[in-house]
């Protein structure tokens, strides 16, 4: 039997609840579903509160991959889908999550997601699987003005998957190593992912190391988007969401690009798209609430 190959590019998926509170003792109990074209993240609030969320790889089903990630989120409480009074579907994928309640765009859920679990943010870079936008907000997270690049991967999540795979480098140590070189190559130019490998290939063959083809390409991901997050302009506090904001390698040369250093995120910046969804349909849940009762 032939020995499989390592999956360079899978990253940790997860799932997580607050042990400490019981969701029967809240009122208000309400969802965010967000499925990008890489990762599927949910996450559930109780009154307001975050309670549980998740993350995991979005299969070929954009259906079946939003029922893994609310699962996994009631996985263990007791809870169940009827549960929940109102979810909102976003990202990707979001017209297929068959549960949902409304969908609301990635871009809107992201902003306010950043928006409430760093309340200082206005300036928000979401570097997401397929594509990187930069959002201003208002004070309460509602999208002031945003710029959206979607023309290929070579910018995104799924291309730094390839770039794992085809230097065989696990993905969650790219940035560091990234940053550990002596000298920086000259960043690759391609704009095309396919190109790019070409590219990386390429240098390897100068006698670059590897390290030193993971900071030409965090490098040129880097100064990609700076171009990008420089015609919307850069509001204090800045913040970087999706998986990319994982990759140290990509996030300290933007940071040194733009001169501005990115507040955290907490607990996850690749959740904000859900938690903003959840907080969407809080609000949603309280007209609603509120018509009945009137």
């Amino acid at each position: 039997m032939a020995e499989q190959k390592p999956e360079f590019w899978r990253w940790h998926e997860y799932t997580w609840r607050d042990e400490g509170k019981n969701w029967k003792d809240y009122e208000k109990i309400t969802a965010g579903v967000d499925i990008g074209s890489v990762s599927s993240k949910a996450a559930i609030m109780v009154d307001g509160e975050l309670y549980s969320y998740s993350l995991f790889r979005t299969g070929s089903s954009s259906p079946d991959s939003a029922h893994k990630a609310i699962q996994g989120c009631l996985d263990g409480t007791g809870m169940t889908l009827d549960d929940i009074k109102f979810i909102v579907g976003t990202g990707y994928g979001r017209v297929n999550v068959p549960f949902a309640h409304k969908t609301v765009t990635e871009i809107a859920c992201h902003a306010r997601g950043a928006n409430s679990m760093n309340a200082g943010v206005r300036t928000i870079l979401d570097m997401g699987g397929q594509d990187c936008k930069a959002i201003l907000c208002d004070e309460n997270g509602k999208v002031q003005q945003f710029l959206m690049n979607d023309k290929c991967a070579a910018g995104t999540g799924r291309g730094m998957e390839v770039v794992s795979d085809l230097l065989s480098v696990p993905i969650g140590d790219i940035g560091p190593l990234s940053l550990g070189v002596d000298r920086e190559p000259p960043p690759v130019s391609s704009t095309c992912v396919v190109f790019a490998k070409t590219e990386a290939v390429g240098l390897l063959r100068e006698g670059f190391n590897v390290a030193e083809v993971l900071a030409a390409y965090c490098a040129a991901m880097a100064h990609r988007v700076v171009t990008l997050i420089q015609r919307v302009g850069v509001k204090k506090e800045f913040a970087i969401t999706g998986g990319i904001s994982k990759n140290a390698g990509v996030v300290k040369r933007i940071e040194k690009e733009l001169g501005v250093e990115a507040v955290e995120i907490a607990p996850d910046a690749q959740l904000a798209g859900a938690i903003g969804a959840a907080n969407f349909a809080k609000d949603l849940l309280a007209k609603q609430m509120a018509r009945a009762a009137g």
